[in-house]
């Protein structure tokens, strides 16, 4: 598995890399931006990851400090609702 920062798009990083398991890569300042913003980052991270085994969402660098508790359970639950995993 490689963990892919939120500055390289998830499919770059992919074709970079080959077939291996990728585990990233939202914009971790995306959980400051209001709600439509960052589903919308999510929306992308899952287009990108095009529905590949072996993509485990995640932020591209670890949560900052003072991120919103509200904001990553609202990411947690857009991921799921998207990809239909609980």
């Amino acid at each position: 598995m490689i963990g892919v920062d939120w500055r390289t798009p998830l499919d770059v990083a992919w074709r970079l890399v080959g077939d291996v398991a990728v585990q990233g890569n939202l914009d971790p300042t995306l959980l400051f931006a209001p709600r439509d913003g960052c589903s919308r980052g999510v929306d992308d991270v899952l287009r990108r990851a095009g529905g590949r085994p072996g993509h485990v969402f995640n932020l591209g660098h670890g949560i900052l400090p003072g991120t919103p508790v509200e904001a990553v359970r609202t990411v947690v639950d857009h991921v799921h609702a998207k990809t239909g995993t609980a």
